[in-house]
Formats: structure tokens, C-alpha cells, sequence
């Protein structure tokens, strides 16, 4: 193989291949980046077996095509702290040759079909969605799985595929967060009764990876794992096995008569002040909903008191639930500023349901009310 190429678009793609690389493996060769070069473009790949990623390359100069693994490690500080704007990569006996005007590198060789296979793209069912949808569904959702439990039901994403509707549903026990939109089906493709759960870990590598929001994704749930792809990027990511709860009958059946109409920013500076009377032991708010207004009071004896007022057009009787103040905080940093929502309630003891104009909804659990 030899190939000469652009540093900073050779950089950001071996980021992404590289992303998946395990700083530690009983397997050796996962600490590489495998690259396939054809007289058509070239393909990088790195995987830690549980996810894997594909980046399809394009303006290379190539002048003998060929396959080669690279040291992720290596490789990657290499592209970073090298200032050539071109370089040029060499395979030979003794390993891989990387030259700048100014720079070589050698780096040892490894046998490339020691390398397990990185999935393809090659589905014929599955959903297209938007990619800042697809990305606004995660952000909105991962915050409320179970961060200490990855590997079971609760600790990933659900998803689930209608003929034109995707739903992302994310759960802790004490609090769901659901966000969904429009997708359409290719090839009768939907998620049926098999598991459709993707792990935090793969969830936030695609929301980090997948930016263009120009461009679709193609998404694919088979048996035990799932397949997205852009135009240029795939990802691969085996699913969590376990069953995702019952989350529908976690809503409300009938309304709660209690409405509040609220502004995001504001609530969220003042549910941040509040919470600066807060501790670890401690992450409980009272809200109390009155005429006009709705006071955050928090109260730590080792910190002192907190008492904020927000002037809100709220006009019924007197409310007060107490909530975990980083349930309120994580919902209401991935809302825009200017977005309003509706807090409803049915007692202090009831799930509270917060909800966007756009049916983004997310669920909380309320603490036990503390004082008078």
C-alpha cells in the first residue's frame, strides 16, 4: 500500500474510527485502526466487538492500493502534532512508513486478517430519519437512563419504529424521558416485539459523530444489534438485552388538574440559584405554586437556605412538591431558551409530567415534602 493524503480530513476521520478503540483488550489488535484501500477510495475501521465503526474515504491520492492496521495511539498523535498539511503512508516488510515534508514515522506491522470484520451497511428494511432529529432524540433522552447499570434494560435508549414515527424512551425508575418524531419506513421495516435498546456509550458516540444536519440516516434494528449509517459513516452496536418497562402506563390516563405554563430560561436560572442550598445528601427543591408565582426554597443545615421567587401566570390553588433539583436541571439544559412548557400535577405524591408544545415529555418522580 502507499497513499498520500490531507493530514486534517485524514485526522477527523481516524478520530471517529479510532473513537471505539479499547485503551485496554485481551485482544491486542482491537488497539488498531484498520484501513482498506482500493482504486475506488478507502475505508477505515475500528471496533471493540461490542461497537464498531466504518468512515468511508474519498480524495486520497493513491498510488498502490492494499491493507493496513495502525497503532490508534500512535497514529492518532501523529495526525495531531504533525504540522504538514499533506502526508504520505507506506506499507513495507518492517510495518508502515509515515512521511511529512519535514517527518517519518515508522510503526510496527500487524497481521491485517487478525482484524475482526466491522459490520456493513447492507439492509434492505429499515427507517431514514433526519440526523438533527435523530441527534435531538438523543440528547433529550439518554440524561434519564441508569447510568450504573449499562449493561441491563434501563441502562440504554428504547426505540421503537412505526410505518412513520420514530420514539426514543429513556428510564432510571425515578424519572422517563420521551421525545419522538417522523421517520419513514423502507421495506416495511419497524421494530416489532425483538429488543430495540441501544446502550448510552453507542448512543452518544452517533449524537457525536453524525452532525451534519444536512443529511439522513438510515437506521436498521435486526435480532441483537443495530445498524446506522450516513452517507459516509457507519455505525454498528450490538443491543442491551433485557426488556424495557411498560413506559406508556407510566402517564397519566386522564389530565392533571393542575396546569402550569412555564418559560425555560427563567425556570432554569431560578431552579439553578435555588439548588445552590443544595448538597449530594441533599438535591431536593420545594416548589410551592401560588398565585402569580411559584417560590424554590432549599435548605441545608450544613449550607444554609435558599429562597427564590419567579413571577409566572398561575392563577389556581396552592401546589407544593419537592423534585430532585439535577432531574430539573437535566431536563431543562437540552430545551432552547425560548421554548415554553406546561408542569403539570396532581397532588405531591403524583408523578409530575412536564411537556414542550412539540410532545417532548419527561416524568418525574417528587421527593417527600420536608417541613411546612
Amino acid at each position: 500500500m502507499k497513499i498520500s493524503y490531507e493530514r486534517e480530513k485524514f485526522l477527523e476521520a481516524f478520530h471517529h474510527a479510532a473513537s471505539v478503540v479499547p485503551s485496554r483488550s485481551p485482544k491486542p489488535v482491537l488497539k488498531n485502526v484498520r484501513l482498506d484501500v482500493s482504486r475506488e477510495g478507502g475505508t477505515m475501521m475500528g471496533t471493540d466487538l461490542e461497537i464498531g465503526v466504518r468512515v468511508e474515504l474519498s480524495g486520497l491520492e493513491i498510488e498502490e492500493p492494499g491493507s493496513v492496521l495502525l497503532p490508534a495511539g500512535q497514529m492518532m498523535d501523529i495526525l495531531r502534532e504533525s504540522k504538514d498539511e499533506k502526508l504520505s503512508l507506506e506499507k513495507d516488510r518492517s510495518g508502515v512508513v509515515v512521511r511529512g515534508q519535514r517527518s517519518l514515522f515508522r510503526l510496527p506491522g500487524e497481521d491485517v486478517e487478525s482484524f475482526p470484520p466491522v459490520r456493513t451497511f447492507q439492509e434492505e428494511k429499515y427507517h431514514e430519519i433526519s440526523t438533527s432529529l435523530f441527534r435531538q432524540m438523543i440528547r433529550r433522552t439518554v440524561f434519564a437512563t441508569d447510568m450504573e447499570n449499562p449493561r441491563y434494560a434501563l441502562g440504554g435508549v428504547h426505540w421503537e419504529l412505526t410505518e412513520d414515527r420514530a420514539i426514543a424512551v429513556a428510564t432510571d425508575g425515578r424519572r422517563l424521558a420521551k421525545e419522538e418524531g417522523p421517520a419513514r419506513s423502507v421495506g416495511g421495516h419497524t421494530t416489532g416485539e425483538a429488543s430495540s435498546i441501544i446502550s448510552v456509550r453507542a448512543v452518544q458516540l452517533m449524537e457525536r459523530i453524525f452532525t451534519d444536519s444536512e443529511e439522513n440516516l438510515q437506521i436498521a434494528f435486526r435480532e441483537n444489534d443495530v445498524l446506522v449509517r450516513s452517507p459516509r459513516i457507519t455505525i454498528y452496536s450490538l443491543l442491551v438485552e433485557g426488556r424495557f418497562p411498560r413506559w406508556r402506563e407510566v402517564f397519566p390516563k386522564t389530565p392533571h388538574p393542575v396546569q402550569v405554563e412555564l418559560a425555560a430560561e427563567p425556570f432554569y436560572q431560578a431552579v439553578r440559584e435555588a439548588a445552590i442550598m443544595t448538597s449530594q445528601e441533599h438535591r431536593g427543591i420545594r416548589l410551592t405554586f401560588g398565585e402569580g408565582k411559584v417560590v424554590l426554597t432549599a435548605q441545608e443545615s450544613d449550607l444554609g437556605e435558599s429562597r427564590i421567587e419567579l413571577p409566572i401566570s398561575y392563577e389556581g390553588p396552592e401546589m407544593p412538591v419537592a423534585l430532585n433539583h439535577r432531574f430539573l436541571i437535566d431536563f431543562l439544559r437540552v430545551l432552547d431558551q425560548e421554548t415554553t412548557f406546561t408542569m403539570a400535577m396532581k397532588d405531591s405524591e403524583s408523578p409530575v409530567l412536564f411537556r414542550t408544545q412539540n410532545n417532548y415529555e419527561y416524568i418525574v418522580m417528587p421527593l417527600a415534602l420536608q417541613g411546612s
